[in-house]
């Protein structure tokens, strides 16, 4: 009878109640009334920080009337007319409402939310009790054997219900006053004057919010909030969300610099240790799109109740496809629900086993929409703080620095917009400093404020043009926890993606040495942020002496051959793939890693992407060695039709490199009197310019 809904998939202010169906058996209908009822009446006035009143008295009805169920439950009510039944069912409904409006009103992170949002509440409240009210003046009590004194109890229920309005409302002297001082701090940043912080405090004070972690858990419930309103093209809250985002950022920096930072690293950070344990039971097939076979980032479940990764099942409806792809069934309607349990599990399942820092990043939360700031208010809330942050930086204490990085490291996280106003403030000068520090929590905090920054593009001129690539690479050599190392293995890696860099980051003589270092004694996090630096660093020809000096073939074709995670694979095998464009590069493959290595890969990986790659580092060894490697290739059973098959199904360049690379087996074939492939549909192989 119950539908329970967990906090992390129900909306805030939504509430699926559920009508009970129409045959439903009245004994278990009042079961489920009583259970409710249990659940609601747990609550206590004090838990709620806003709303106390109203949920006083919703808590107050609903306890009277479980009085009333309890008196009834065991008695004979299998010969009820439809009409008390139906009572019963609004009851029922009414209860669910009441539930999740509790829920809400006591929901970690969304105590601003909800008093900027007191009238809506208090609506929701009124018109579950008047429905109440409603059900109660319908409700055949005569029908029922109670004590006199439960009887007058419900009779009081049903006349104070009706006349709700007198004790379900907004306290005029609580929380309206305080919705109209956040309003006024709201409008103090939107004309970039910073508001007084004993004003703040006193506001902050009302709904209990007194501590930084407080005031993070109001970051990160309004942030998630912004992004479901984005995903699902809602505007109408994006306002009031951004300019409340906005704040909190600014409290959680300014007002709550001086807690303690140590113990929340923690808790953010690693919080998923606890929890890593319960995923050895599952499938990780299980995480496959049925349609793409490939990991699902972002899960969505349609009608008939299976899930896809969105943008396949997007596409396959965009192909006017009605139908479940894997049941068959007909779809009643294209909307297609974020699985956001689900979605959780495998973003962990990816952290403890391996995805590598580009595909990692294209699948986290989509925060390509934060370019522009939401509201004026939260515009000018950040840029205050990013001008505070910069003083702290430069004149605070170690621990006021330290605190300070770490803000940093939190807002460039969220946001593109906060990115820009940091690297306007100044930021990054400072952090580089920082990059020297002894103090390991420091040092961690600096170099992943700058891997974050470094992600736009003003982040990269920046540390360049301030000499910032000698100071990451140290810490890439001897950062003090392994944490520092790899931050600055990814750092190096968007730094990279400017190809004037590249040859920077190769006249460093230690950048190179480090990242192969990483590679072959790092963390698995470290060893995915290196290899992928590497593929960068190594789209400059000059580089690639140093690489292979250094031995870096037999490393990646040890990785390839014995890696279990494949994500580890087939970073290795991009690294391949650019060393081999080289002649020196696919001499050096040809010597130290075995070429049938490449062949059986490509034959057996179950990745497209995997199997691409491995056709581009045959197809750039055979345009180097000619006949040395064509004549292996052309040796191999069925790896011609694999070759087709990709050129067939792969994309437009994957497609390309792999009909290059038929055509030049195939022609050898002819040439050497070995025959060709006949019963092909050669019109799939037009002539290839470049690849």
């Amino acid at each position: 009878m119950l539908t329970t809904f967990d906090q992390t998939t129900r909306r805030i202010l939504h509430f699926p109640a559920v009508f009970p169906c129409q045959n439903v058996n009245p004994t278990t209908l009042l079961h489920s009334i009583l259970s409710l009822s249990n659940s609601i009446t747990k609550y206590q006035p004090e838990f709620f920080p806003t709303q106390r009143r109203n949920a006083r008295e919703a808590i107050r009805q609903v306890t009277i009337l479980s009085m009333f169920v309890n008196e009834i439950i065991n008695q004979d009510v299998s010969s009820l007319p439809d009409s008390a039944i139906l009572c019963f069912c609004e009851l029922h409904y009414s209860f669910q409402k009441i539930e999740f409006l509790l829920k809400d009103c006591t929901r970690s992170g969304a105590r601003l939310y909800i008093l900027m949002k007191s009238h809506v509440v208090t609506n929701q409240f009124l018109t579950v009790i008047r429905a109440i009210a409603t059900t109660l003046d319908i409700l055949p009590l005569s029908l029922f054997k109670v004590s006199q004194d439960v009887e007058e109890m419900v009779d009081m229920v049903k006349k104070q219900a009706s006349t709700t309005t007198t004790s379900v409302v907004l306290d005029r002297d609580d929380e309206y006053v305080v919705v109209k001082r956040f309003a006024l701090i709201l409008n103090r940043f939107e004309n970039r004057f910073e508001p007084d912080p004993i004003m703040i405090r006193q506001a902050l004070c009302h709904i209990r919010i007194s501590s930084w972690s407080e005031c993070h858990n109001e970051v990160m419930f309004l942030n998630e909030e912004i992004s479901l309103c984005l995903l699902e093209n809602n505007g109408s809250d994006l306002h009031l969300l951004h300019g409340l985002a906005g704040f909190m950022q600014y409290c959680r920096g300014v007002l709550f610099e001086n807690s303690s930072v140590e113990n929340m690293h923690y808790q953010i950070y690693h919080s998923n240790e606890k929890d890593e344990l319960n995923l050895s039971c599952l499938n990780p097939e299980d995480f496959r799109c049925p349609i793409s076979l490939e990991l699902m980032m972002d899960p969505v479940t349609v009608s008939t109740g299976q899930t896809y990764d969105r943008v396949s099942i997007q596409k396959w409806l965009n192909s006017g496809n009605l139908i479940c792809p894997k049941t068959g069934g007909k779809l009643a309607t294209t909307e297609l629900v974020p699985n956001s349990n689900l979605r959780k599990v495998i973003r962990q399942y990816c952290i403890g086993h391996g995805v590598s820092v580009s595909r990692f990043q294209m699948h986290n939360r989509d925060i390509s929409s934060t370019s522009l700031p939401g509201s004026v208010a939260s515009a000018e809330a950040i840029k205050l703080l990013s001008e505070y942050l910069v003083r702290r930086l430069c004149n605070g204490t170690a621990k006021q620095k330290n605190s300070a990085a770490y803000e940093i490291r939190l807002l460039a996280k969220s946001s593109i917009f906060n990115r820009f106003c940091l690297i306007e403030a100044g930021v990054i000068p400072p952090l580089l400093t920082l990059l020297l520090s002894s103090d390991s929590t420091i040092q961690e905090n600096a170099i992943a404020g700058l891997l974050k920054l470094s992600k736009h593009s003003n982040g990269k001129k920046t540390v360049i043009n301030h000499n910032g690539l000698s100071s990451i690479v140290s810490v890439l050599r001897n950062g003090l926890t392994q944490g520092c190392k790899q931050a600055a293995a990814a750092t190096i890696f968007y730094l990279s993606s400017i190809q004037t860099n590249r040859k920077l980051i190769g006249e460093i003589p230690e950048a190179i040495p480090a990242l192969i270092e990483q590679v072959r004694a790092g963390t698995s996090c470290g060893r995915k942020n290196s290899l992928a630096a590497l593929f960068l660093i190594l789209l400059e020809p000059r580089n690639h002496k140093t690489a292979l000096s250094l031995g870096i073939i037999p490393l990646l074709s040890t990785l390839i051959s014995t890696s279990e995670k494949p994500e580890i694979v087939m970073d290795s095998l991009s690294v391949v793939a650019a060393l081999a464009e080289s002649f020196d590069g696919s001499d050096r493959i040809l010597k130290d890693l075995s070429l049938s290595l490449i062949i059986n890969t490509l034959k057996k990986s179950a990745s497209k992407e995997c199997c691409v790659t491995c056709v581009s580092i045959l197809l750039a060894l055979s345009n180097n060695w000619g006949d040395k490697v064509i004549a292996v290739l052309a040796s191999e059973p069925n790896l011609m039709s694999l070759l087709y098959s990709l050129s067939v199904t792969a994309g437009s360049q994957a497609g390309k490199k792999a009909r290059a690379l038929f055509r030049i087996v195939n022609r050898f074939l002819v040439t050497s009197g070995l025959g060709s492939m006949v019963n092909w549909d050669s019109s799939r192989f037009e002539p290839v310019r470049s690849c």
